[in-house]
């Protein structure tokens, strides 16, 4: 059985104490607990599209409210394969958890305890979606570079989707490594550079723009624009040709990252959500495989995978995981 987590203020590093649903160090500095989740931030940060897009498609990735889809616990052991029974008793941190996709897996599959944490206030997604597992699940509003928790205290750390959005990615990597526990293991997913082409796509054409509209316009431009573009985008891979000319139409990839097997009304949702996805973040910083493997390395975990994962067929991930070193 793991033991428990001793929390920090990740400001003072002094040790946070529960009470009243609150955090409170020996200084008297609070934290509330506000809607299933710890406080450590506000809104206002880098983050605020995410808490936007994960509270109003709070169920669309969530594989518990679709009857056609599993993508979520899919991918989850594609990338870990982890063991559901090792994880009984473990301790697990999820770093960038959204609207709770994967921590719906953990909590649902595995008898393993989760602490997740979220930059935005997509937190209050997640507990909408996984409150109900509030024996197993703490939830924390917090930065990845100052996280609530003793160093070294988690047996199994993994962040998806979430390294290419932050501003230092090599930082990230490194505070991420920093929660892990000697023998523990890391994982972590990210937009790879393939080539010199990476960048040249309609996402990163129109992003100086996208990204400095308001929320409620671009969402509002995708959703008029959502129809022509998936039956257009349908028709070049229909023909053969959608791998050249789809990168040019300012929508997500359908074939390599969506699940097969959506109904028209769910595909249009899933295309929408995941358009907004790519065209409103702060940050978009794709990296290249190796230049992660070195950076896992150079923070004292010992890699065992770097490269792409394959799964339902089309969908592919590229991922770097390992283990720390004693």
């Amino acid at each position: 059985m793991a033991k428990e987590i001793t929390l920090l203020n990740p400001y003072n590093q002094q040790p946070l104490e529960v009470a009243n649903d609150k955090l409170i160090d020996a200084k008297g500095k609070e934290f509330e607990k506000v809607a299933g989740a710890y406080r450590l931030v506000q809104d206002d940060n880098y983050t605020e599209n995410f808490g936007f897009q994960w509270n109003k498609f709070t169920k669309t990735q969530i594989d518990r409210f679709s009857e056609q889809s599993s993508q979520s616990k899919t991918r989850f052991f594609a990338v870990t394969e982890w063991d559901k029974k090792d994880l009984s008793g473990e301790n697990v941190l999820e770093v960038g958890s959204g609207a709770g996709r994967f921590s719906q897996v953990v909590l649902d599959e595995t008898k393993a305890n989760l602490y997740s944490v979220d930059y935005s206030n997509a937190v209050e997604a997640n507990f909408k979606n996984n409150g109900h597992h509030q024996d197993r699940l703490q939830l924390f509003q917090a930065s990845i570079y100052e996280l609530p928790f003793a160093p070294a205290s988690f047996d199994r750390v993994f962040c998806f989707g979430v390294l290419q959005h932050t501003p230092d990615v090599k930082k990230s990597v490194q505070s991420l490594a920093q929660m892990v526990k000697p023998g523990g293991e890391l994982l972590v997913d990210f937009y790879p550079i393939r080539g010199w082409w990476t960048k040249v796509h309609a996402k990163y054409i129109f992003r100086p723009w996208t990204k400095r509209m308001s929320h409620e316009k671009l969402l509002c431009r995708i959703e008029k624009n959502a129809n022509w573009m998936i039956r257009l985008s349908q028709f070049f891979n229909k023909i053969g040709i959608g791998k050249l000319t789809n990168r040019f139409i300012p929508i997500c990839d359908i074939k390599n990252t969506l699940p097969p097997d959506l109904t028209k009304e769910q595909l249009k949702e899933w295309v929408i959500l995941d358009t907004f996805d790519m065209f409103s973040p702060e940050y978009d910083q794709p990296q290249r495989v190796e230049t992660v493997r070195q950076w896992f390395e150079e923070f004292g975990i010992k890699v065992d995978f770097a490269g792409t994962i394959n799964f339902e067929g089309n969908n592919l991930v590229t991922a770097v995981k390992g283990i720390k070193k004693g």
